[in-house]
């Protein structure tokens, strides 16, 4: 607590580090159990092999072991003292209370430094509602990504997810996104800048020549949001650095209507000032490019690689005009082709009526035992039983115990099935017993006779109509 009260960077947003200090720790920690005795995959506990560690434990610690950290070393490996402490793990918000609060203090037990910053980013709803298989609306990313192409998805996710508060998601939602921003803002201002250039300067980036006040607007729009978007990624605004950089944008698409290149292009007295608007939108662009790198990164290597450019660095937007003139643009690429949401919504239809009717799978051949006789078959003597009484073997999991009134007198049989029934499903009903099986000791449980069930993944006992009286033979 201490720790997180001085370091006020260490948790964040705000909000979160709220909920630690007093959901968890002001309250008062309680033990914390770090095996299992469940299941045996897992790291054994030394002292005691019925357990392995619980796995928040060790996966803690990969992100030490990962970089060679052996607390028997003299000194740690070059990759531990090169990455730890990590600037920052980023993580889902429903985590946080394992890496910071379970991870800092074996953390501090070790004597190693905390990682400088935790930031538990929220989730995405779909609409207003959390996602649900059982609800049926959940959005899938990769299918997502065949419709609106991994940056489409990429831009949506990071432009409509809030920094502190959980986003919502749906088709609709995408579409829009996606035609607004990509296909009419960005792309069309890629799309026409281009074209003007290969129309009017045989595809050459023109040299600027003649500036005018306007000019000036446009290079302050570009400083503004290089400066900005920087500030905010560095404290993981990232929607609101992304909407920094489309700020920009538009305002390039407004200086085209305001400057006319097209009205330009036919008064051969300002060709130099026609030369003029599209390198500062080349130049624009590029920017733009280098900016959008870090989220939609194969979008901005098609912009690159229209514009015949190698100024990708993040330092060449340090002054306005590293986009050299003379060099020839390259081909022209669609970035974003805008979505018919009628002609989407259509194909989403069909791809959700396709997963309700799957193909019929071929009929496993079945295995069957050898032939019997009628005789083999009326040894098994089957009759009915009414469950009086049933509860769980102590110490074994798949094991119920029951007691059943077979009219004539009353059993205990004990059947694995516990992982398939609660003790109470039981109580009451009417089930066939395999009533002439020899006795047998489960987990030192005396067991007299059988339940039929049928499956093996998923058991289903065999009931009776409760109107069968207890005791009667099943032929």
């Amino acid at each position: 607590m201490q720790y997180i009260d001085e370091h006020v960077e260490f948790i964040e947003p705000e909000g979160r580090k709220k909920e630690m200090l007093n959901n968890f720790l002001k309250a008062g920690l309680q033990d914390l159990c770090v095996s299992r005795s469940s299941f045996r995959w897992g790291i054994p506990v030394p002292f005691d092999e019925r357990h392995v560690i619980y796995v928040w434990i060790d996966a803690l610690s990969n992100y030490i072991t990962a970089l060679g950290y052996d607390p028997a070393l003299p000194e740690q490996p070059a990759l531990f003292q090169k990455y730890w402490p990590a600037e920052i793990h980023v993580i889902g918000k429903d985590i946080l209370r394992f890496h910071t609060i379970y991870w800092p203090i074996l953390l501090m037990a070790l004597d190693l430094p905390l990682p400088k910053k935790v930031f538990g980013h929220p989730w995405f709803n779909s609409g207003a509602d959390k996602m649900s298989k059982s609800r049926g609306n959940v959005i899938y990313a990769d299918e997502l990504a065949e419709d609106f192409g991994v940056d489409g998805v990429r831009y949506f996710a990071l432009s409509e997810m809030p920094y502190a508060t959980d986003g919502s998601i749906t088709y609709e939602n995408v579409i829009n996104r996606y035609n607004t921003d990509l296909a009419n803002n960005l792309g069309n201002l890629v799309s026409r800048t281009h074209a003007m250039t290969k129309k009017y300067f045989d595809g050459v980036i023109p040299a600027p020549t003649a500036e005018e006040p306007i000019d000036a607007e446009l290079r302050a729009a570009l400083r503004t949001a290089a400066d900005t978007s920087r500030e905010l990624m560095h404290t993981f605004h990232i929607a609101d650095a992304l909407e920094a950089i489309f700020t920009m944008l538009r305002r390039a698409n407004k200086y085209i209507d305001e400057t006319m290149p097209w009205a330009l292009a036919k008064d051969e007295g300002k060709r130099d000032r026609l030369a003029t608007v599209l390198y500062n939108l080349l130049e624009v662009i590029r920017a733009a490019a280098v900016l959008l790198a870090p989220h939609i990164p194969a979008t901005a290597e098609k912009i690159f690689a229209q514009l015949g450019t190698d100024k990708t660095a993040y330092e060449t937007l340090a002054e306005f005009g590293a986009l050299e003139a003379g060099r020839p643009l390259g081909d022209a690429s669609t970035l974003f082709a805008r979505i018919d949401e009628a002609a989407f919504f259509k194909k989403l239809e069909e791809r959700e009526a396709a997963k309700e009717t799957p193909a019929e799978e071929p009929v496993p051949e079945v295995e069957h035992e050898p032939e019997i006789k009628i005789d083999a078959f009326g040894a098994v003597e089957l009759r009915s039983a009414r469950v009086l009484s049933c509860e769980r073997v102590p110490k074994a999991k798949k094991l119920l115990k029951l007691q059943v009134d077979l009219g004539y007198e009353q059993r205990q049989i004990v059947s694995g099935i516990a992982k398939f029934y609660e003790p109470e499903d039981l109580v009451g009903k009417t089930v066939v017993v395999v009533a002439n099986l020899a006795p047998a000791t489960l987990c030192g449980v005396e067991s007299r006779g059988m339940l039929l069930a049928s499956g093996e993944e998923d058991v289903r006992v065999v009931f009776l109509d409760p109107a069968v009286k207890p005791g009667e033979r099943i032929h």
